[in-house]
């Protein structure tokens, strides 16, 4: 007895194919090749009628087809070191986009700050052959980084992050100077126990904020407190222990710099803790921002990067590499904006129990 066919049972279309669509178009075979690979001599017309079949056809090209016979995959891999990072989450978005414009996919990986996973992120990709990739690396001195680098068959570029011996192209921010203003703005308000609270020195981002802080005290000719000082890491839980520890010290800060979205969130939380408000008991300046930044009140003070740029100019530059342009480095500004948390004038320390 035949089995009774069930309501919900669908029967899968046919897969068309190249030879389909020429036969519908009503052209060669090596036409809708040309047409479908962005060849520049093919006629509008010729390009109309193949679109017009391949849409009528629901034609998808075999990807790995094209790229056996390109030597391109068409990919790109993306390497963040936080997935959870929202400034990390808009860079790769923006990036996303711009490289969709052009052909491109992107394959999103996160190391969660671990360098080993960082290493295996960079194999996985490799073994993927995809066309080029872009990274922010967890340190600029991981032996185990430096070594898949070495092994790397892509043009790369790096974002923020600084390392000899190897060819890349790289975008960066200015740390320097929007750090510096952030730092003289604090010192005009009359603030000279400033904290700065941030992550490791083994990459760009945190030696240039130090220059530009350092910078500031030089300018202004003032003497800095290094315990004021707290490099580690730029996790939430580092934040906020320094944070605890500089307000219990002999010398307690009036002021506090945070460098990243970890260490503004981990301050925030031992002020609160402290019951220190912000902008009245303590100054308050974030480095970087992110969605929904201008819901957090007291309105954070903050040095400004711009994620989205920094996203579409990262991808711009490595299709340009990919193209055979010398890998270049492309400098985004940074911008200090003063809000409320920042225009306490300096008065009397709080006192803590």
């Amino acid at each position: 007895m035949a089995k009774r066919k069930r309501e919900d049972d669908v029967t899968p279309l046919p897969v068309a194919t190249m030879e389909d669509v020429a036969r519908k178009a009503g052209v060669a075979i090596s036409s809708v090749s040309r047409v479908l690979s962005g060849h520049p001599d093919v006629s509008a017309r010729m390009a109309k009628k193949v679109e017009e079949a391949t849409r009528a056809l629901g034609y998808e090209p075999d990807i790995l087809a094209q790229s056996m016979r390109s030597g391109e995959t068409r990919t790109i891999g993306f390497i963040i070191t936080d997935i959870s990072n929202p400034l990390f989450a808009q860079v790769a978005q923006s990036c996303e986009q711009e490289l969709r414009k052009m052909g491109y996919s992107m394959i999103l990986m996160s190391s969660n700050g671990d360098e080993i996973t960082e290493s295996e992120n960079f194999a996985v990709l490799r073994r993927r052959r995809v066309d080029g990739i872009i990274a922010s690396l967890i340190s600029e001195k991981s032996s185990a980084v430096k070594s898949s680098l070495q092994n790397l068959r892509s043009p790369l570029v790096l974002l923020d992050r600084q390392i000899s011996g190897y060819e890349y192209g790289s975008v960066t921010a200015n740390h320097i100077s929007g750090t510096r203003d952030a730092v003289n703005h604090l010192i005009n308000q009359g603030h000279r126990e400033i904290a700065f609270v941030t992550g490791t020195p083994d990459v760009l981002t945190t030696r240039e904020r130090l220059k530009g802080y350092k910078k500031a005290f030089a300018e202004n000719g003032l003497s800095i407190n290094e315990n004021h000082i707290r490099l580690g890491n730029f996790t939430e839980e580092f934040a906020e222990r320094q944070t605890y520890l500089l307000f219990s010290s002999p010398t307690v800060p009036t002021a506090i710099l945070t460098g990243g979205v970890g260490a503004t969130a981990g301050a925030i939380r031992a002020l609160r803790s402290l019951n220190l408000a912000i902008g009245h008991d303590v100054a308050f300046v974030a480095i970087d921002e992110w969605p929904m930044f201008d819901v957090i009140l007291p309105a954070l003070s903050s040095v400004y990067r711009d994620a989205e740029m920094i996203g579409r100019e990262s991808a711009r530059l490595l299709l340009e590499i990919m193209r055979g342009a010398k890998p270049r480095k492309t400098v985004i500004e940074t911008h200090f904006i003063i809000r409320e948390s920042s225009t306490n004038k300096l008065r009397s320390k709080k006192k803590l129990n």
